[in-house]
């Protein structure tokens, strides 16, 4: 008898927990989630219908920690998974995600870096039998659900002339992929370590205008920003990812450029994991 009240005390917890992570990730709105994941960067998007996206992945296995709390325990899907560029602190946390997730569909730009962890990620995209899907300025994924993902940067041009090698090292921030997420009436940029140059690019071709939500450049550097940027781009609140550092980062100059110009600042190491929520009308940010 005792068994008997044990099974169905478990079972209904069970049934609690399912229902409860059903109503809690499946709210039918845009989730993006800034991954406290120290001094790196590791964005996931949850779709209004579910579908999951990961653009980086940090310098650690810290971002399974923030994938654990933003997606229900059942789902061990990303749909799709973007590597903005080959630095350490934005790719190395892929190995884990690798380890623990099936992912459909991988991007990133047409550049490599000289290291052991690189080198293993494309051997275990390989093993998978995961294609790395090459991505430039112009270049969309569109879901279901009306979401878009469009990349604003960078050209094959600007590649070319910022990494004419087509490799990065590991203390040169050249081209970075610049992500600009549509849902209806909301857009959120993000950056990863773009420079200036790259979003001035992405602005004179007309892919990137007004947004709700600015993803600051390379974690605050003092080279990501600039007055014409934001005059043109407007955002209402500007996203660090950043945790303890050598670099300054964020530095003065771009805390203070982005209150002169009125943006609200919050910042993954003073707040965690910071989530922006959007019907496609309406956002709100949470933490």
């Amino acid at each position: 008898m005792k068994i008997v009240i044990v099974g169905l005390v478990l079972f209904i917890s069970l049934g609690g927990i399912f229902v409860f992570q059903q109503v809690k990730f499946n709210d039918s709105k845009l989730h993006v989630v800034f991954c406290d994941v120290g001094q790196g960067d590791a964005i996931f998007i949850r779709t209004p219908k579910g579908l999951d996206v990961l653009i980086d992945a940090g310098p650690d296995d810290s971002v399974l920690s923030c994938l654990a709390k933003h997606l229900p325990f059942w789902d061990r899907d990303l749909e799709l998974v973007i590597l903005t560029h080959p630095h350490a602190d934005h790719l190395n946390g892929l190995i884990s995600v690798l380890d623990h997730y099936k992912v459909d569909l991988f991007a990133t730009e047409m550049i490599k870096n000289n290291t052991g962890v690189f080198s293993r990620l494309m051997d275990e995209l390989k093993n998978q039998n995961i294609a790395a899907q090459y991505v430039y300025a112009g270049d969309k994924f569109r879901f279901k659900d009306g979401v878009v993902i469009k990349i604003a940067g960078p050209s094959k041009e600007y590649i070319q002339t910022t990494s004419p090698g087509g490799t990065i090292g590991e203390r040169s921030e050249f081209a970075s992929i610049l992500s600009l997420v549509e849902y209806k009436e909301f857009q959120v940029l993000l950056t990863g370590d773009s420079q200036a140059s790259g979003l001035n690019e992405g602005i004179m071709q007309g892919r990137i205008g007004d947004i709700e939500v600015l993803q600051v450049p390379h974690h605050g550097s003092k080279t990501g920003l600039n007055s014409e940027i934001l005059d043109t781009i407007k955002p209402e609140l500007a996203v660090i990812s950043v945790g303890k550092n050598n670099y300054g980062h964020p530095t003065k100059q771009a805390i203070k450029l982005l209150r002169d110009k009125n943006a609200k600042v919050l910042r993954t190491d003073e707040r965690g994991d910071i989530e922006i929520v959007s019907d496609g009308e309406s956002w709100v940010a949470k933490w």
